[in-house]
């Protein structure tokens, strides 16, 4: 392995570096966009549940905005549940938009790595190609200068693709997950507006 690095130049190390730094980005999402951990199943019946007993209190709204994102928007609703339907509706999208930034987070980077990193591999082989010409002489080519290029460009090429194509991959995926965690998030929250307002049963 260090031979190879030692192959690919000084070119290669920006493209370790992007690589260390989105391994740790979709080890972190992988984590962290689990629906267990956004969308826990059976909280919104819990929520409806407790409010068959009465009002939600200031207790009851804290342990569910503590409990997962999907907790901070049914909070929000539930702050809101002696106001208007209107208004409910509009607390619980604004928590919303939030959420659903704090679900994106990581993501542009990621993103970024996997456009990035073809250009990076690509400016290797620019260097690698600038290696073979300046390897060319009057008395005709050095070897080792030749040799040396040609494994710059290569290894530089072959390395950029190899770290964009996980990273693109992963991006996709933790981005389809997300919206599908968002569209999940407000169905129950409709629900939940619904079933304060009558509109629904409570079943």
């Amino acid at each position: 392995m260090f031979d190879i690095i030692r192959a690919a130049g000084w070119p290669i190390w920006p493209l370790i570096a992007a690589s260390i730094i989105a391994l740790a980005l979709i080890l972190e999402r992988l984590t962290s966009l689990r629906r267990s951990k956004v969308v826990p199943p059976g909280l919104l019946d819990s929520i409806v549940t407790d409010l068959k007993g009465g009002q939600p209190g200031a207790d009851m709204i804290r342990r569910v905005a503590n409990h997962s994102p999907l907790g901070r928007v049914l909070a929000a609703g539930l702050r809101s549940v002696r106001s208007p339907r209107i208004v409910m509706k509009e607390s619980i999208e604004e928590e919303g938009r939030a959420v659903a930034h704090h679900l994106d987070r990581y993501l542009t980077t990621l993103g970024t790595i996997a456009a990035a990193a073809p250009l990076m591999g690509l400016f290797g082989t620019v260097v690698g190609m600038i290696e073979i010409f300046g390897s060319q002489t009057a008395s005709g080519a050095n070897p080792q200068q030749l040799a040396s290029g040609i494994s710059i460009a290569l290894y530089n090429t072959g390395f950029g693709l190899l770290v964009a194509i996980p990273a693109l991959i992963f991006h996709r995926y933790f981005r389809g997950l997300v919206d599908d965690f968002v569209v999940d998030m407000e169905q129950q929250a409709i629900k939940l507006v619904e079933v304060v307002h009558g509109e629904r049963s409570a079943k």
